[in-house]
């Protein structure tokens, strides 16, 4: 083979075009977290809105909030200020969307393997427990020790909006530990308040959500029309949730968690592919909705609702609900009663020193002993910004202050804090960050391989104690990739046994469309024990390599299909092939094929010749004499 002159840092156009964006996260995650930004802005926007309102016009607030809506037929009506119909109706919504991610990350995403979860699991717990003791001893004696409650939770939207501002340089493995950490917390919360601000409890409608509920898991078993009986339902289950006494926005979570979830099915997908082209060459209404009904169905019903709510969530129900509960008045009196109220501190204290203390105590204390997993870039100074993140208490904070609190006056002061903790949180994480982005402006430039070589969980070609290490993050849509891989073929022919190389997933998804199948694939085969064999079958056929040629791949291979579209499905291999997208993120990686030479970055060409060098300058003379 000729010798290849590509050099790392002046690549092709194609690699140059994806050198922002190659390595983040899937599509949904990057407009989740824009979406997730633009929220947070728009509930700073309401929260000042409220503020102002209420302090320019105290009287008009509160009048329009306890304006009265009666809705009605005959003697059965129902009577809601506008309040209450933000409070118990609309966040009856909010809370169905995090149900379904609560859903989602049990199901498919990443709290489906316990050593994996353990981290985010125990710093979430600790961070519930440490903020409700604070704020039971600081308010002890005042007579509202049972409002506790109140910082026990974080604002997600808050939380991913804020770390978009002002998070580290690589913050790929701390947002998904701090998602994780966001879900299990949001499940102690929704817990919390089921169990503890549920008052005049009346078990008989609870059998009627019941039924309700037996229904919506049914549901999913009907061929069509399976969207208005869905709405019809859960409409039933939160007027018996209203009913019973339990508070009705957790009606919300307790259909979210009978929505099913599933990764798509690649069968599925390729139908909906066939009809598409069917549609292309004979453009009619039928074949139209029938290519469109297959590819929404080929996606869950869960994540179907999460892309359709999750707006109306973000830009509507949340800036409602701060405009209606975020109007604290701000006099001088009032400021001066709060710096004096015990319930005020024990917020502050609670949502600022409890949940840092919580989180990264738990955080620090496991990686002390060495239990769960954390992975590259995942370090102690980015968990302690995580970690004052954390106190950002907002959406729930000020939910239970309704819930919990009877005096408005208290109520005022408890608002206060939660306001005043919410700044001093994201204070303290910026500096945080800034911190430790500037006390290490050298050890993430990508130039040193992060994660070791672990024969265990890596995938490996060569002998284990080979003097000679080059390890690829890869695609295996890239031309350039196949290129790279003839050129270590030819330096394997050449060093034998003193060669050990090792592959690493970096698919360019915005380019490559079937690369993170690919990938995905390949660690569905590693698990029948054919990793090389299906990689040098996808480098063979780039072009093809769409669900059916994938499993048309692994049956020429000999492998057991039906397992193999069954691994295809898991979230082990959608973790496995994730794990290396951080990785490659955390190093700065935005460019494949990209190889490290005995764990550092090689930065020339990658023809035989230029590798054979490099991996001689790259050890002691005395191991490259043996």
């Amino acid at each position: 083979m000729s010798n290849l002159t590509i050099i790392q840092q002046s690549p092709d156009p194609e690699q140059v075009d994806a050198r922002s964006r190659a390595h983040r996260s899937i599509a949904e995650r990057i407009r989740a977290m824009g979406q997730n930004r633009i929220g947070a802005m728009l509930l700073l926007l309401a929260t000042a809105a409220a503020i102002i309102w209420a302090n320019a016009s105290s009287g008009s607030y509160a009048a329009f909030w306890e304006t009265h809506l009666t809705v009605g037929i005959g003697d059965i009506h129902l009577d809601f200020t506008l309040h209450a119909l933000v409070n118990d109706a609309l966040m009856a919504i909010f809370f169905f969307t995090v149900g379904l991610e609560v859903r989602r990350e049990f199901a498919i995403g990443e709290l489906t393997s316990w050593s994996r979860a353990m981290v985010p699991v125990a710093a979430a717990v600790a961070g519930l427990a440490v903020p409700a003791l604070l704020f039971v001893l600081i308010a002890a004696g005042s007579g509202h020790e049972f409002a506790w409650g109140i910082v026990i939770s974080t604002d997600t939207a808050f939380l991913v909006g804020a770390l978009v501002l002002i998070g580290p340089r690589v913050p790929g493995r701390l947002r998904v530990f701090l998602l994780a950490l966001a879900v299990v917390d949001d499940i102690g919360a929704l817990s919390i308040i089921a169990l503890v601000y549920t008052e005049n409890f009346s078990p008989l409608p609870l059998l009627l959500a019941a039924a309700g509920l037996a229904g919506i898991y049914f549901t999913r078993y009907l061929r069509g029309g399976r969207g208005p009986v869905y709405a019809t339902l859960s409409i039933i289950v939160w007027l018996a949730f209203l009913a019973s006494g339990v508070h009705p926005t957790l009606a919300g979570v307790a259909i979210a968690l009978l929505v099913p979830v599933y990764r798509p099915n690649r069968r599925d997908v390729e139908h909906a592919l066939d009809l598409a082209r069917t549609f292309r060459q004979s453009p009619n209404t039928e074949y139209a909705r029938a290519a469109a009904n297959s590819l929404r169905e080929s996606i869950s019903i869960n994540e179907r609702l999460q892309s359709a709510y999750a707006p109306y969530v973000a830009y509507v129900i949340l800036p409602l609900f701060a405009v209606a509960n975020a109007g604290v008045q701000l006099s001088p009196d009032i400021l001066a009663g709060a710096a004096r109220s015990p319930v005020t501190w024990g917020i502050v204290v609670g949502l600022v020193a409890g949940k840092f203390i919580g989180v990264f105590g738990a955080t620090a204390m496991l990686r002390f002993l060495r239990l769960g997993e954390f992975g590259p870039g995942l370090t102690l100074d980015r968990i302690a910004g995580g970690a004052a993140l954390c106190g950002l208490g907002f959406t729930i904070s000020l939910f239970i202050v309704d819930l919990a609190i009877d005096d408005p006056l208290v109520q005022n002061e408890a608002r206060v804090g939660v306001l005043a903790a919410s700044v001093i949180a994201f204070l303290l994480a910026t500096v945080i960050f800034r911190i430790s982005d500037t006390a290490r402006p050298d050890q993430e430039s990508g130039q040193t391989l992060m994660r070791p070589v672990d024969p265990a969980r890596d995938h490996v070609f060569g002998a284990a104690d080979a003097p000679y290490t080059i390890v690829e993050y890869g695609d295996f849509q890239c031309g350039f990739c196949l290129k790279a891989s003839g050129s270590i073929q030819e330096v394997h022919h050449e060093l034998g046994d003193r060669l050990r190389y090792v592959w690493r997933h970096a698919p360019l998804t915005e380019y490559h469309p079937n690369a993170l199948a690919g990938a995905e694939a390949s660690e569905a085969a590693a698990l029948q024990g054919k990793f090389f064999e299906f990689e040098r079958g996808l480098f063979a056929d780039q072009e093809n390599q769409r669900p059916s040629d994938i499993v048309r791949l692994a049956r020429d291979l000999g492998l057991d299909v039906e397992r193999f579209e069954k691994d295809l499905m898991s979230p082990e291999v959608t973790a496995r092939v994730r794990d290396d997208m951080l990785d490659a993120e955390a190093m700065g990686i935005t460019a494949v094929p990209t190889l490290f030479i005995n764990g550092r970055r090689h930065t020339g060409p990658y023809d035989a010749q230029s590798l054979l060098r490099a991996l001689t300058e790259s050890v002691e003379p005395d191991a490259a004499a043996r």
